[in-house]
């Protein structure tokens, strides 16, 4: 068995449409770290699913939906420690889009 430490999600702005951030492919995935700040005025939302494979993001893997008021930055203790299997995935969806930075870091076991 293998244990390989990695950005999960780069740096980047969260998209104002559910969007598949992170694939773990071939391995299973532990999520280690996910940060998000709002960069914009105002509050905006952002909301993350954990999707099983062949599964797709909706209600039944919304794991949180935060409010973050203008200026914030939060690191999504409720997601700290999830797994996802080989197929599994991040998705997230921004009230707003190019108001929101995610990044996520984590590890990958083979």
């Amino acid at each position: 068995m293998a244990v390989n430490v990695s950005v999960l999600i780069p740096a980047k702005i969260a998209e104002s449409a559910q969007t598949t951030q992170y694939t773990s492919t071939n391995v299973v995935t532990l999520i280690d770290k996910f940060t998000a700040r709002n960069y914009s005025g105002g509050a905006v939302t952002l909301a993350v699913n954990l999707v099983t494979s062949a599964d797709t993001a909706g209600n039944q893997n919304l794991v949180v939906s935060k409010s973050l008021a203008a200026g914030e930055t939060y690191t999504f203790p409720e997601i700290v420690g999830f797994a996802l299997a080989a197929g599994g995935f991040i998705s997230t969806i921004a009230g707003a889009a190019t108001s929101v930075m995610i990044r996520a870091s984590g590890r990958s076991i083979t």
